[in-house]
């Protein structure tokens, strides 16, 4: 079974790991060092940034 593409860019992934402070573990392990409760955060800030953008959007 073929494995689906990552729909956020590396660079976003690495901001959002920033902000939720465990970049370093993916720096120094990659993105299988990560626990799940932080990949679920990054998941859940990820929609929550993108609901802000679309609010402030229909308000143009």
């Amino acid at each position: 079974m073929a494995r689906r593409r990552g729909i956020m860019s590396e660079s976003f992934k690495y901001e959002l790991a920033k902000d939720l402070g465990f970049y370093d573990v993916v720096k120094r392990e990659g993105w299988g060092g990560i626990t799940t409760r932080d990949a679920g955060n990054m998941v859940k800030r990820a929609v929550q940034l993108a609901e802000e953008y679309l609010k402030q959007q229909g308000s143009r």
